[in-house]
């Protein structure tokens, strides 16, 4: 078991650090809500990638790579998530952070930050496609498939939270310091149009 980590933990390093759509949302949500609405994305997207591997490790990934209707479903509401999330804000939806205290909006705007983590990453059917035909490789003869593969998950969601959470302070540190007004409208707009991107290549993306 041991092995499988240490010769795994380098790719989950390269996976984590790979740009995509939880890090343009934590990018977004820390421009909107500060550290804690991105902690709270990051927690979200974890927490799918925590399904998909657990899926993976069970099984259920497996069909859902194998069929083709399910992977486009998937895929289609992941890329109509994505889009939607985008257009919010490119047109302005919802308002940046001013690092208030917590009120009744305020709390309802963290359940929409962990929502959007959890719902990209489970509107992903890419991650049911690379689970299933990363994991193996890292599975040597005669080692247990399932507890390997709940420890590789494991290594993928801390290494995810540790990455996102650093990315999300320094963001947030950038947007006392350098981005406050139009700045950091910008910034959100750019993310936005990054978020409507990756959405739109999504849908058109093929196996």
């Amino acid at each position: 078991m041991l092995r499988v980590l240490v010769t795994f933990a380098p790719v989950a390093g390269l996976l984590t650090l790979t740009p995509g759509a939880t890090t343009a949302l934590v990018v977004r949500n820390a421009l909107r809500g500060g550290r804690r609405h991105a902690f709270l994305t990051t927690s979200g997207s974890s927490m799918g990638v925590l399904v998909w591997g657990c899926c993976a490790a069970a099984g259920v990934a497996a069909l859902v790579a194998a069929s083709s209707s399910a992977f486009d479903v998937i895929k289609l509401v992941g890329a109509v998530v994505l889009v939607v999330m985008g257009l919010r804000s490119l047109l302005g939806s919802g308002h940046l952070g001013s690092g208030a205290a917590p009120s009744a909006p305020s709390l309802v705007s963290d359940r929409r930050a962990l929502r959007d983590g959890l719902i990209t990453s489970l509107a992903n059917p890419k991650l049911a496609v690379f689970f299933v035909a990363l994991f193996p490789q890292f599975v040597p003869r005669g080692t247990p498939v399932l507890p390997a593969t709940l420890a590789m998950v494991g290594v993928l969601v801390s290494f995810d939270l540790i990455w996102y959470s650093v990315l999300a302070a320094l963001v947030s540190r950038a947007k006392r310091r350098f981005v406050e007004g139009r700045w950091a409208r910008r910034v959100e707009r750019l993310t936005g149009a990054v978020l409507v991107g990756l959405g739109v290549r999504l849908a058109l993306e093929r196996r």
